[in-house]
């Protein structure tokens, strides 16, 4: 490989306040890189799969409505979880050749400290799937049903937006701890894949069952043990009102609320009381807080896919120039499974 390479990398141009993501906002710049020109403990990484996940779209905003991530700088490529080859190596614990993840700029090279990157065993599972059930979103999913859900033979649970990268795997999770599981979803296509590829008990298309209560009393009539929250808003208020004594609710995500310009407009939540009555306990998480807990739930997760308990589906787009597209189909609800930008074959 030449020493010096054409680089293309996805930067922030303009500050997203609403609506489609467009290339007003993130465009490509073409860029040189001297792939040799790593510094001691650094390596050049070709990227093969990037990562597309809801929480870019809040890091596209203005700094000033930083919640608890730093934002993106204008200008600046921007970050992502990516999957890549070593092509060039001045860190001792990589070689070329190697495959490696870490989060760093979404580009089609990049030279990054080789102390962050993590290296693969692609021995018995595709390189894109730490990306995916053994990446960042694995994680994630692992901490909100099985650390924080705990669940129980035999118990009822609910994930909505079950279709999606991370409730697709949260809700394998709970079947294979014995649990019945159902899942709400955007289609009737997805509730079918749930249903007769996943091995759900059950799903509903919420755009079509539109009185969710009414849903969730005719999919849970004896209540529910474990919601995995996904959406938010008007969901979770109608999981409230379903819960059984001592239930768990994890809330990893609310994307229901993320169109809001000002969180003073969210939805607000009208019957906590159900959580003082039915002795029920509700817990947010951040997946970076939990990093400790990786080499548990990978060994976990490994061994059910090894074993056929779970299977993973990713939506995949070609190309940097797709990755618009595939950051807004991950906020319409177009994707079933991880959505994930492949930069070029391996």
């Amino acid at each position: 490989m030449e020493s010096i390479v054409k680089n293309r990398e996805v930067v922030l141009v303009s500050y997203f306040e609403g609506g489609p993501v467009t290339e007003h906002h993130l465009t490509i710049r073409e860029t040189q890189m001297d792939i040799n020109g790593c510094k001691e403990g650094e390596v050049a990484v070709q990227n093969l799969w990037i990562a597309v996940d809801p929480y870019i779209r809040w890091l596209m905003e203005s700094p000033d409505r930083s919640i608890y991530f730093q934002n993106y700088e204008l200008n600046q490529p921007i970050t992502s979880d990516v999957v890549g080859k070593v092509v060039a190596s001045a860190y001792l614990g990589l070689e070329v050749g190697d495959m490696v993840t870490g989060i760093y700029q979404v580009s089609e090279y990049s030279i990054v400290a080789g102390s962050s990157l993590k290296k693969l065993d692609t021995r018995f599972v595709k390189p894109s799937y730490y990306l995916g059930p053994l990446g960042m979103g694995g994680l994630t999913a692992w901490l909100g049903m099985v650390l924080i859900g705990n669940p129980k033979p035999g118990e009822e649970v609910f994930v909505s937006a079950a279709a999606g990268a991370v409730g697709l795997l949260a809700a394998q999770l709970a079947k294979s701890k014995g649990c019945r599981v159902v899942g709400s979803v955007g289609s009737e296509e997805k509730v079918k894949v749930l249903r007769e590829e996943f091995g759900l008990d059950d799903a509903f298309n919420y755009k079509s069952e539109t009185d969710w209560n009414a849903a969730l009393s005719k999919y849970f009539p004896r209540g529910i043990d474990i919601y995995f929250d996904n959406v938010g808003g008007g969901m979770l208020e109608a999981a409230l009102n379903h819960m059984k004594m001592n239930a768990r609710i994890s809330l990893c995500g609310m994307i229901s609320q993320y169109n809001m310009k000002d969180w003073k407009e969210s939805y607000g939540v009208k019957n906590l009381m159900n959580l003082l009555l039915k002795c029920a306990k509700m817990q947010g998480f951040l997946v970076t807080e939990y990093w400790n807990y990786r080499d548990e739930f990978m060994e976990e997760v490994r061994g059910y896919m090894k074993e056929g308990k779970i299977k993973y589906r990713e939506d995949v787009k070609q190309g940097l120039d797709s990755f618009c597209e595939a950051l807004n189909a991950v906020y319409s609800g177009g994707n079933i499974g991880k959505a994930i930008v492949q930069v070029r074959h391996p």
